[in-house]
C-alpha cells in the first residue's frame, strides 16, 4: 500500500534502485511505465523530468500511485522484493504526481485537434485513458458522461479512504489542460445515440461505459428491503459525504449489523466503509476458502485490522424477514407489515472443500442475523448503447465483442470499446492497459480513413 513521502524520503528511496539492465519492474506494469527512468530522474532530484517521463504512459499517475495493486505488479517484479526490501514504486509515483500538481507542472501542450474528432462515452478509467492518449496524439476529444460529475468508478466506486475525491478531480482537470472537453448529464441511448454522434461529425466513437449493472442473488427473500448492492451503497456514501444526498438515504444506520456477500476488492471497500459508517458488526460471507479470495492481501488485512469478521465456506441460501427470524428463535410477537418486508437474517449453507479441491454443500445450515445485506458478487454491462445502435454485437453475457485489427473496434466500423464493458470487471490499471491499445487503434483507423478519402478525391 502506497504511503505519503517527503521529498527527502522519496529521493532516498529512489536512490536504492539498482538500475537493472533488464528492468523486470517495467514488464510487471500493465501500461509499461518507464519505471527505471522516472526513478533515476527522481534520484537525481529532477522531479519535473520524472513527472514528464510518467506522463508519457499514464494519464492518471496520482490515482495509479494510490490504488494500483503494486504488490502484484511492478513491486512484485522488483529484484529487491526477493530480499524483502523492494522499491516502493507506488509511493514514488504518488509523490511525483502530487509534486507536479502542487507546482503546476504541465509537460505536455494542449491538443490542436487537427488530426480528427473522437467522442468518448463514459469517464471512468477506460474513457479517461483513451481521451488523454488521443489528446496527446493531437485529436479533438469530447467525453460524454451520464452523471453530473466525471470520474465514474474512480469517483463513485472507490471509497475516500482509498482514493481521495479531490485527487480524482485534479487528474481530470489535467485532461482539460490537454484540450479534452467534458459534457456531463449526457446519458447514452437517451440524450444521444451513436448515430447522433456520427451525424455531428465525429470520426470515431469510444464506448467506455463499464459494468454499470450489479449482479444480485436469485434466492428466496430477494424482494426484502435492506438488501443493496455494493456499488449502490458506495455511491450513496460519496453523495452523502458531498452533501448531495440526505444521510438517511444511505440505508445503513449507526449500530446496524451488516453482512457483506463476496470477497473481492469491492467487498473489502464496502465492508470497511460500513465500519466507518458506524455499523456495530460487519461480517463478510464467502462461499470458498480464504485462499480463494480475489481481494488484494493488503485490502483483506486492512479489513481484518479494522474489525471486519470473515466467514468462509458459507453459501447464502435465503434472506429471512423479522417474522421468520422470530419463528426460528421461538419468539412470539404480534406481526406487523415491517416484519415481513425488512431483511433480518441470512440463511447460510455450510460448504466443505474436498481433498481434490472441490467445494460441496455439506455440514448443515445456519442463520446469521443482520439489519442490512450488501452484495458484492460482480457486475454486468448495461445494454443502453447496444440496444439503441445497430451493428454492435455482444457475447452471451452481454459484453461487447471487439476485434484485433484495428485494435478494440466493435462489429460496427468506427465504434471502439474497452474496459469492463468488454473484459469484465477488473482493476483500474488493467482497464487503462487495454484502453491505451484501443486509443492507438482509433488513431490508426482515423488516419487510414482520412488517407483513403484523400485517395478517392
Amino acid at each position: 500500500m502506497s504511503r505519503t513521502m517527503t521529498t527527502a524520503e522519496a529521493i532516498s528511496e529512489a536512490r536504492r534502485c539498482l538500475n537493472c539492465a533488464r528492468p523486470t519492474c517495467r514488464t510487471g506494469c500493465p501500461i509499461e511505465n518507464n519505471i527505471p527512468q522516472f526513478i533515476r530522474a527522481l534520484s537525481e532530484g529532477n522531479i519535473g523530468s520524472a513527472y514528464e517521463i510518467i506522463s508519457e504512459r499514464s494519464n492518471l499517475p496520482a490515482i495509479c500511485g494510490r490504488v494500483c495493486p503494486h504488490e502484484r505488479q511492478c513491486e512484485a517484479h522488483c529484484v529487491l522484493t526477493k530480499k524483502k526490501c523492494g522499491i516502493e514504486i507506488g509511493s514514488l509515483e504518488m509523490f511525483v504526481a502530487d509534486f507536479a500538481h502542487d507546482n503546476d507542472l504541465k509537460p505536455i501542450p494542449p491538443s490542436t485537434g487537427q488530426r480528427g474528432r473522437v467522442a468518448v462515452i463514459g469517464s471512468g478509467p477506460a474513457g479517461l485513458t483513451v481521451a488523454g492518449d488521443l489528446a496527446k496524439m493531437d485529436f479533438a476529444v469530447t467525453i460524454f458522461e451520464a452523471q453530473s460529475e466525471p470520474g465514474g468508478v474512480l469517483l463513485f466506486g472507490i471509497p475516500e479512504f482509498r482514493l481521495q475525491k479531490d485527487v480524482v478531480r485534479r487528474e481530470i482537470t489535467e485532461l482539460l489542460h490537454l484540450g479534452v472537453e467534458i459534457r456531463t448529464n449526457q446519458l447514452a441511448g437517451v440524450d444521444f445515440t451513436v448515430d447522433d454522434l456520427f451525424a455531428q461529425g465525429y470520426d470515431a466513437i469510444f464506448m467506455g461505459t463499464g459494468t454499470s449493472l450489479p449482479r444480485t442473488l436469485d434466492i428466496p427473500g430477494k424482494e426484502l428491503t435492506g438488501i443493496l448492492t455494493a456499488t449502490y451503497f458506495l455511491r450513496t456514501v460519496v453523495l452523502a459525504d458531498s452533501g448531495k444526498l440526505d444521510e438517511s438515504e444511505t440505508v445503513l444506520h449507526t449500530g446496524d449489523n451488516v453482512i457483506v456477500v463476496g470477497a473481492g476488492n469491492v467487498a473489502m471497500d464496502a465492508a470497511r466503509t460500513a465500519v466507518r459508517r458506524g455499523a456495530k458488526n460487519v461480517n463478510v460471507v464467502y462461499h470458498k476458502s480464504e485462499d480463494h479470495i480475489s481481494a488484494l492481501p493488503s485490502e483483506y488485512n486492512a479489513a481484518v485490522k479494522e474489525g471486519v469478521q470473515f466467514n468462509f465456506l458459507k453459501q447464502p441460501m435465503a434472506y429471512l424477514n423479522k417474522k421468520q427470524m422470530r419463528a426460528l428463535n421461538n419468539i412470539r410477537r404480534h406481526p406487523c407489515k415491517a416484519d415481513e418486508t425488512e431483511v433480518a437474517g441470512l440463511l447460510l449453507q455450510n460448504i466443505t472443500q474436498t481433498a481434490d479441491g472441490q467445494f460441496i454443500a455439506e455440514g448443515g445450515q445456519e442463520v446469521m442475523p443482520c439489519d442490512c445485506v450488501i452484495l458484492a458478487v460482480g457486475q454486468k454491462p448495461a445494454a443502453r448503447i447496444v440496444s439503441t445502435t445497430k451493428g454492435i454485437q455482444v457475447d452471451d453475457r452481454g459484453f461487447v465483442i471487439t476485434r484485433e485489427r484495428p485494435y478494440g473496434m466493435t462489429t460496427r466500423p468506427g465504434v471502439f470499446s474497452s474496459g469492463d464493458v468488454v473484459h469484465g470487471p477488473a482493476t483500474v490499471v488493467l482497464a487503462m492497459k487495454e484502453s491505451k491499445k484501443v486509443a492507438a487503434g482509433i488513431a490508426q483507423y482515423i488516419d487510414a480513413k482520412k488517407l483513403l478519402a484523400d485517395c478517392v478525391e
